[in-house]
């Protein structure tokens, strides 16, 4: 007779870790008001009122998931300021731009992001973006020493790329005008883009 086979229970730090993820993946797809707790519980493959439960409204949920875009923006910055990985030429530009370009290759970190981003009006998540700004801000500032036109300039530069990844222009080529903007905003880590985008649309997901 075959042993019995051992189910390994997740802890509860790995089901919150779980359905944060689907929160993330919910959230990217329909934004803070077109995503109800019952699509991230569906997500997730829980029950509606173990999301309650586990996270209390909506709106709290919404706002670890934008918080941990903002803090995955700030870590990847971090670890550029920081010397932790160095880079060629003493371009921290460069480098920064670089670690920006491929965080938010993760489509679903930048549609909460920008979800949150235009969700001012909801007073609990509009002071979160707008706090996530300034720290973002102020950490370029502090980190480079750079001017705050210079900090702005790199931000707007930013917003452009999010702009243009959410319009999935790096994917779409054939507009010749579109093309040559997303070439000379994305500059070398274009094709490193559109490399992932065609590995990521060859796997089991390409359908959906």
């Amino acid at each position: 007779m075959a042993a019995p086979t051992k189910t390994t229970r997740m802890d509860a730090s790995d089901r919150r870790e779980l359905v944060l993820d689907a929160a993330m993946r919910a959230f990217a797809r329909g934004g803070f008001a077109g995503t109800s707790t019952d699509a991230v519980a569906k997500e997730a493959g829980v029950s509606q009122p173990y999301v309650v439960r586990m996270f209390g409204t909506k709106g709290e949920l919404f706002r670890l998931v934008f918080q941990r875009a903002i803090d995955g923006i700030m870590a990847a910055f971090e670890k550029v300021l920081s010397g932790d990985e160095p880079y060629p030429d003493d371009d921290v530009w460069a480098a920064l731009g670089a670690a920006y370009t491929q965080l938010v290759a993760d489509r679903d970190l930048l549609l909460v992001m920008m979800h949150g981003f235009t969700a001012g009006s909801t007073p609990d998540i509009g002071a979160q973006g707008r706090a996530g700004m300034g720290a973002i801000f102020t950490q370029i500032r502090e980190g480079t020493g750079c001017t705050p036109d210079e900090a702005r300039d790199f931000i707007a530069h930013g917003m452009l790329l999010n702009c243009l990844l959410a319009m999935q222009a790096p994917e779409h080529t054939d507009d010749h005008a579109l093309s040559e903007l997303a070439s000379c905003s994305f500059g070398p880590t274009l094709e490193q883009l559109r490399s992932s985008v065609r590995v990521d649309n060859s796997g089991p997901q390409a359908a959906h």
